[in-house]
């Protein structure tokens, strides 16, 4: 599952999960391109890691919901490097709250950076993409698009709705050999997890029918395949990485 002399930019790529799918896809010859807004140490610890094992890797900050700075910035990798063949919208944030309490702000920053963020970066990336007739988008969803979560309407929403661009843009992209995926993450040990009780992550594990948390590993692989020529009949499609949590 070769990728050699493919660039593929992974939004919120300094840690977790997408880190994971930085680390992944420079292992397989992609010069990786990690984005990130404000934590540049822990971008450049991603960078690091790939360089000592024999990757390539770029630093690219901006934020995906401002969408003048990810046009610019994309435009300007692409002069640079000469092509953009693979995006992983990964970039996520949470805000969570019951509704009844949840301020339009939260609502507005979840939606702006989560689903938002994932349209502003496939626009721009789409257009090197179409040129070149082939590339590889893939949205990171999660499990709770599909089966909501108390507390979590925002979040809920916006991955939810990342399946519907996911299966539009499949639709659309096709015909320039462009394919278009997602993959829904259930429960995995990150940042985000950590730092649950421990009764909660108990709690958790019942839930699980493989009783454990997933990695940010599981979710590179799946990665991994989608952008890979191995999985390049496959498009508009949603790969669950999730324990058997959500079937």
């Amino acid at each position: 599952m070769g990728l050699e002399g493919k660039n593929a930019l992974v939004t919120g790529g300094s840690r977790g999960i997408g880190r994971a799918i930085c680390v992944r896809l420079a292992s397989m010859g992609a010069q990786v391109f990690i984005n990130y807004v404000s934590n540049s140490a822990a971008a450049e610890e991603t960078q690091q890691m790939i360089v000592d094992a024999g990757g390539k890797a770029e630093l690219i900050g901006f934020d995906v919901a401002d969408s003048e700075a990810c046009q610019t910035e994309i435009k300007k990798m692409i002069k640079e490097f000469g092509s953009l063949d693979i995006l992983v919208n990964n970039a996520g944030i949470t805000r969570d709250g019951l509704l009844a309490r949840m301020s339009e702000d939260s609502w507005d920053a979840v939606l702006d950076t989560n689903l938002k963020g994932s349209f502003i970066c496939s626009k721009a990336a789409a257009r090197a993409m179409m040129k070149k007739k082939w590339g590889r988008i893939v949205n990171i969803s999660s499990v709770v698009g599909f089966s909501g979560n108390a507390g979590q309407v925002n979040y809920a929403a916006a991955k939810a709705g990342m399946q519907g661009i996911t299966k539009s843009m499949a639709r659309e992209f096709a015909s320039r050999n462009i394919t278009v995926n997602s993959v829904a993450p259930g429960y995995i040990k990150t940042d985000m997890t950590k730092d649950l009780s421990d009764a909660i992550q108990e709690k958790l594990l019942t839930e699980i029918p493989l009783a454990s948390l997933g990695t940010p590993e599981d979710i590179a692989g799946a990665v991994a395949y989608l952008v890979s020529d191995d999985g390049a009949y496959v498009t508009g499609q949603t790969i669950h990485v999730n324990g058997g949590m959500y079937m």
